[in-house]
């Protein structure tokens, strides 16, 4: 079986390749997508519409621009994994991950345990919660070999 994997969330750590290299070495046939990494150039997605002085509306433009991408990549995905660091409050990966639960497309958590609580909805809708990068490749094997 064929997958693709929307990699969600947290951009601060090396998690996405630690996802895709464990998928690599278990054979999975799996293409990952992700939305863009390079945090400047998502701040900076929509400058090229207007100039504006004020951050409300720059981040506003960028927003809308880089919904093009999630949007398109959450909905022509299989699974999506939605990592919440534990540096920054990643509203971006709960909107995913509600985005998700609307479309009734199947996600997976992926966080530390010392914020279960304030996610305890987002897990709730999730298919699974994983703790380690290592977690969701056993499961993404266990979907795709069993």
């Amino acid at each position: 079986m064929s997958f693709i994997v929307y990699l969600s969330g947290e951009i601060h750590t090396e998690w996405r390749a630690e996802v895709q290299r464990g998928a690599e070495a278990a054979g999975l046939d799996v293409t990952f997508t992700a939305p863009v990494t390079d945090h400047p150039a998502s701040d900076a997605a929509g400058d090229h519409l207007v100039k504006t002085e004020s951050q409300f509306w720059r981040d506003h433009q960028s927003a809308k621009v880089n919904a093009i991408r999630t949007r398109t990549l959450i909905e022509k995905s299989d699974l999506v994994v939605v990592r919440f660091g534990d540096k920054y409050k990643q509203w971006n990966a709960a909107f995913d991950a509600g985005y998700c639960a609307a479309l009734g497309k199947p996600y997976v958590t992926l966080h530390d345990t010392d914020i279960v609580h304030p996610l305890k909805e987002v897990d709730a809708a999730a298919q699974a919660w994983c703790t380690t990068t290592d977690q969701v490749v056993e499961t993404l094997k266990y979907v795709l070999k069993a």
